[in-house]
């Protein structure tokens, strides 16, 4: 039996339909069905076929990991072979610089050879030019006896570098104020409030001192499936994010939850307001994660 035949034949015995396996795992049904017939180039690419029929296994009832191992041989690989042709280019570049750089050293001791010519015929013009200078230059004049030299009040200046001074602290008086201002506003804040577990771990989060208007920016240098949705099931996102159509960005103001289920966790970066999220469990070895969000706008 098929791995696909094994999980459609366990959603028929818990009398479940495509139609509420999607809704569980937020699967899209035309990928569902692909699984069930065997059809994993339908799918979005080879690391979705595993990460689909772990969230498929665990919605019927079976334990994914037992199910991987045992289907290991038909499920596509999904890291191996690009790693191995990185390595290969890696070390085809290594090979042709090794051969490239006896070239270029030997040119090194002539470039310094020449680059000390230049810094001494350089001194040498400097030198020679100062000295020309102090044997051209005439005699210094003396103020005549009837030349009036006007020497400037020495209180009148101390008044005014007082004042200058007096407005420069109150400048920075006014500065200090302004920056103690703008410090006393509170920064968002992301808490975990419980850390998930598991193959796919669902964690909670707060979000604290959010202000009126919140914002969330999605941004993926990768590719990478996202769903995302406010806590009375409203769709914000339902396909691929990835370095082409990303960063997305959603005004979750009215929201008070927000639910997120990200298909490969390294590639997808979280900012609300400004502020990074960290997964609470680390994304490169669950790369597959749920995230609930609570919003709590400061008053």
């Amino acid at each position: 039996m098929e791995i696909g035949e094994k999980l459609k034949e366990a959603r028929l015995e818990k009398d479940l339909s495509l139609d509420s396996v999607q809704e569980t795992t937020k699967i899209q049904k035309r990928y569902l069905m692909a699984i069930e017939e065997g059809n994993f180039h339908i799918l979005p690419g080879k690391f979705y076929a595993r990460a689909f029929i772990k969230e498929y296994a665990a919605a019927v009832g079976l334990d994914p990991n037992e199910l991987l191992e045992e289907y290991k041989e038909e499920i596509p690989q999904t890291e191996e072979e690009s790693t191995a042709q990185y390595t290969r280019i890696q070390r085809s570049r290594k090979e042709n610089t090794s051969t490239k750089n006896p070239a270029v050293f030997s040119f090194l001791p002539t470039i310094i050879v020449v680059v000390l010519v230049i810094g001494i015929v350089f001194a040498a013009w400097y030198f020679y030019k100062e000295a020309i200078s102090k044997d051209s230059a005439g005699p210094v004049d003396k103020p005549d006896d009837n030349e009036i030299i006007y020497e400037p009040d020495d209180n009148k200046q101390d008044e005014k570098t007082a004042d200058d001074n007096t407005a420069d602290d109150s400048a920075d008086e006014e500065h200090s104020d302004n920056t103690k201002d703008e410090s006393n506003t509170p920064k968002p804040k992301l808490t975990v409030v419980e850390k998930g577990t598991g193959a796919s771990p669902e964690s909670t989060l707060e979000l604290e001192n959010a202000g009126d208007e919140i914002k969330i920016t999605l941004e993926s240098d990768g590719n990478t499936y996202l769903g995302m949705e406010n806590g009375d099931g409203k769709s914000y996102y339902a396909q691929e994010l990835s370095a082409d159509n990303s960063p997305q960005e959603f005004d979750v103001s009215d929201d008070e939850r927000i639910y997120l289920n990200i298909g490969k966790a390294p590639d997808l970066k979280i900012t609300i307001n400004g502020v990074e999220l960290e997964y609470p469990v680390d994304p490169q070895e669950n790369v597959h994660q749920k995230l609930w969000i609570n919003l709590s706008p400061s008053e």
